[in-house]
Formats: C-alpha cells, sequence, structure tokens
C-alpha cells in the first residue's frame, strides 16, 4: 500500500531531523554548555563511627537511635570497676615509689653528717698523733741521760703508734663514708626513675578509665546503633554512628565530557526527589583526583582486540551555603539533581 504524500514528507522529516540531531551530538562539545546537571548524585557526611577504646560490659546507654548530640555529650558508659581498681593500684605503686625516693634522699643527707663526723674522728686523731709524738721525743731524751726507764720511752712510742692506726683507719672511713654518696645518688635517681614510671602507669589506668565513658566526636545525629545495655564489647568494635547532618554535602558524578569549565568555586543549585519544590544553594568545592575506577582493586583491562569506549565519571563536591533551615531537612543518601553554572 503506498503511504500518503503527507506521511511521506513527515517521514522524511523525522529521519532528517534525527540525522540532524545525531550530527549536532557528534559536533557539539558537551563541556562548553553554560550549566551543567546530573542526576547520578547523593547527598553524603563524613560521618564518624564511635568504638571503644577499652573492652567491658556495657553498664549504661544514654542516646536513642536518630538521636540529635553534641559534641562531648555522653552517649553510653562501660563497667568501670576494674578500671577503678587498676588506678587504686596505681596510685599505691606511685606512693610506694615516692617514699622510697624520700627515703634515699634521707639516706643522703645523713651521709652528710657520717662523713662529718669521720673528718672530726681524723681531726682528733691528728691531735692525738702531735701529742703522742711530743712524749716520745721527750722520753726518749729523758731515756737517754737515765731520768726516764726503758719501760716509758717504749710505752709512748708504742702510743704514738697505736694513734697513726686509728688515723689511718678513721682516714678509710673516711674515704668510705665519701665514696657512699654516688652510690646512694645512682640509687636515687634509680627511685625517681621509678616514680616517673609508677606515675606514668596511674596516668595509663586513669586515661583507660576515662575510656569506658564513650562521648560523642562530633555534633551530629546517632545512626546504626548497635551497643546494649550488659553486651561486652572488644576494643574497636562499632558501636554507633554520629552523623553531622549540619556538614552534609552532595557527590555528583558528571561525565567528563561534562567537566570542561567546572572547577571549584561555581555556583550550584541543587533539587532532590525527596522533597519536590525545594532548591538550595551551594558550590563547587572539589573535583576528584580520578575516575571511581581508577581506586578499584581489580582495575578493567581490555585483553581482546575489540574495545568500546566508555565515557567515565568524575566525583564533584558541592557544599551548601549558609543561611538555609531547610537543609536540615536533608539525609545522608538522598538523591540530588545538582545544576552547576559554568559561565
Amino acid at each position: 500500500m503506498k503511504m500518503p504524500k503527507s506521511a511521506r514528507v513527515a517521514a522524511g522529516g523525522l529521519i532528517a531531523i534525527a540525522a540532524l540531531g545525531g550530527a549536532w551530538a557528534l559536533a557539539h562539545d558537551e563541556g562548553t554548555a553554560a550549566s551543567q546537571s546530573t542526576d547520578d548524585a547523593y547527598v553524603h557526611a563524613d560521618f564518624s563511627t564511635v568504638s571503644p577504646k577499652v573492652a567491658g560490659l556495657i553498664d549504661r546507654v544514654l542516646v536513642e537511635d536518630n538521636q540529635q548530640v553534641r559534641k562531648g555529650q555522653l552517649l553510653a558508659v562501660i563497667d568501670d570497676r576494674d578500671f577503678r581498681v587498676a588506678v587504686a593500684s596505681a596510685e599505691a605503686e606511685l606512693r610506694a615509689a615516692e617514699a622510697n625516693v624520700h627515703g634515699i634522699q634521707a639516706t643522703i643527707a645523713r651521709q652528710g653528717s657520717v662523713i662529718g663526723q669521720s673528718a672530726a674522728a681524723i681531726d682528733a686523731d691528728e691531735a692525738a698523733i702531735a701529742l703522742s709524738q711530743a712524749n716520745a721525743r721527750r722520753y726518749a731524751d729523758l731515756a737517754k741521760d737515765g731520768s726516764a726507764s726503758l719501760q716509758e720511752q717504749q710505752e709512748t712510742a708504742s702510743r704514738l703508734q697505736a694513734d697513726q692506726a686509728a688515723r689511718r683507719r678513721d682516714a678509710a672511713a673516711h674515704a668510705a663514708a665519701q665514696a657512699q654518696v654516688p652510690i646512694f645518688q645512682s640509687d636515687l635517681a634509680n627511685a625517681q626513675a621509678a616514680v616517673a614510671k609508677a606515675r606514668a602507669a596511674l596516668d595509663a589506668a586513669r586515661l583507660n578509665l576515662s575510656y569506658t565513658q564513650i562521648r560523642a566526636p562530633v555534633d551530629g545525629v546517632v545512626g546504626r546503633r548497635t551497643l546494649r545495655v550488659g553486651n561486652f564489647v572488644p576494643v574497636g568494635a562499632p558501636l554507633l554512628a554520629v552523623v553531622p547532618l549540619r556538614e552534609a554535602y552532595v557527590e555528583a558524578r558528571f561525565r567528563e565530557t561534562q567537566l570542561e569549565r567546572i572547577h571549584p568555586g561555581q555556583p550550584a543549585v541543587v533539587r532532590f526527589d525527596t522533597l519536590p519544590g525545594l532548591e538550595l544553594k551551594g558550590q563547587v568545592e572539589s573535583i576528584a583526583p580520578a575516575t571511581g575506577v581508577s581506586f578499584a582493586e581489580v582495575a578493567p583491562q581490555n585483553a581482546t582486540g575489540n574495545f568500546t569506549k566508555i565515557t567515565q565519571r568524575l566525583a564533584v563536591r558541592i557544599v551548601f551555603d549558609e543561611g538555609q533551615p531547610e537543609a536540615r531537612r536533608l539525609r545522608v543518601g538522598m538523591s540530588a539533581i545538582p545544576t552547576i553554572t559554568t559561565n
């Protein structure tokens, strides 16, 4: 059946339009457009996962799912009895170490008196030796003319020898007392190091005790809460997430052919599938340094003679301008449609 002339004209027109559209698409530089938009975009936030730094039983839980929390707010408490005992033990160890230091310091102070006492004994010995020497000379002279007996002369000589021996004994005691001082000082240094070690152990015990109080790292909303009273939690186990919705942003993946004129600082308007009619203003903060496939653990490699070129996408981060109360309605994961003005 022959087509009517009007139908043939219409069909010919459509074919011409399709051909022109294809030719325009091939020749048109998409990156030079005055604005760029994509529906491959979602709301994100750099949320913090809260994990305990010590293991134990959950004693109290002070937050609920989806609750707004402030930075430093107490979220949960781990049973702290074992940690309090550890703190008390560390305090006792510190007191013992400090007492040892005080004892050695007292010994060093006393050693000064011992040294002084031994020095005084040497002085007394010197005086006794001087007297004994004088007596020995006198009796030696008397013995020559018969005024003194030989026995008296021998007694004074023996006394001189005894006083000289006492002086050598006291000098040795004085040297020994002085030699004790560096030994006591070494003991004092070891004791002071023990005090520092005990103080560090006490600080660590107190720090572990503080870790039994789990607090919010940032302002945000509680999500993905798994902790329950009575649960045993190991170190590093994820207990909940704190999502800082006030710092939410949009991660939009634009085709590489759209990025020619996109750069940080350009204004953007973002619409959301969940909130029809809502438009939030923002600006481009940064552009990813590589496509998503570049970070894949197993990057695709063409191993055949056939090749099909696929346009890649790069992530563009868009942050919201301040002073937009409606931004509080956003939730992480919402679909977004950003439009960036590039001219």
